[in-house]
């Protein structure tokens, strides 16, 4: 596959969502950093895309253990000089079906730590290098579940889906989303946005979800390869702004 002289990290890519990104990015060109928290599974799945021609290697970031994040931002620094893209894709759903009143708090602190405080420090490690790409582009994968708007429904649209830490956690990443695309409009061409995939089949999403991986990263691929003129600071699907 040609390069295009980019740069792609992808987390949570050893499967799912994370993995079809990860295909998405390199048949477009990018050299993809493929993150996993299992090395010898980031490998299997780097192993899968490269056999495809795609340029693909592994990166091990776990969003639990802070001292990945600056291994990889050496790496990056090191080898490339700059990062063009991250995906913020890894993530946990440990309270799926569990009322607010009865979820504990050891779940929610642990959703948290995963899906929001590992992706922030991560994402602040990792800014100076995206910073130096000439269109640095901060995809994070979030969810409907986190719409303010929706979970207040009291038609209880999302049932079993009525989660307070996988939901609450990433409502926090959009707010981060908004508020980091805000103060980088003032000094920089960096774009942020959040993404929505859409209920996917993968390991969380379920057998019975609707979209395959394939459908469910055409807006974190659109979000990561915006145009100059694209949008920063969005909650997105298929191309369409979500209510918060």
């Amino acid at each position: 596959m040609e390069s295009n002289g980019k740069v792609a990290l992808v987390t949570g890519a050893n499967k799912g969502l994370g993995f079809e990104a990860s295909r998405q990015l390199g048949r477009l060109g990018f050299t993809v950093l493929l993150g996993s928290r299992d090395l010898a599974r980031g490998e299997q799945a780097a192993a899968t895309l490269r056999a495809e021609g795609l340029n693909v290697q592994t990166v091990q970031v776990d969003m639990n253990e802070p001292a990945t994040f600056a291994t990889v931002a050496e790496l990056i620094a090191d080898d490339f000089g700059a990062l063009d893209v991250l995906v913020n894709n890894a993530g946990v759903l440990l309270d799926k079906g569990i009322p607010a009143s009865k979820v504990s708090v050891e779940a929610l602190k642990a959703t948290y730590d995963a899906n929001f405080f590992g992706l922030v420090e991560l994402t602040q490690v990792l800014l100076p290098l995206i910073e130096k790409s000439e269109a640095g582009r901060i995809v994070n994968v979030s969810s409907i579940l986190a719409s303010m708007t929706m979970n207040a429904d009291p038609n209880d649209v999302f049932g079993d889906w009525r989660s307070l830490g996988y939901n609450s956690s990433k409502a926090a990443v959009n707010l981060f989303t908004a508020m980091l695309a805000t103060e980088l409009k003032r000094r920089s061409p960096v774009k942020v946005n959040s993404a929505h995939p859409g209920w996917v089949q993968t390991d969380l999403g379920g057998g019975e979800a609707p979209l395959s991986p394939a459908e469910g990263v055409e807006t974190i691929v659109w979000l990561a390869t915006l145009e100059d003129d694209g949008p920063t600071g969005g909650f997105f699907h298929q191309r369409k702004q979500l209510a918060w």
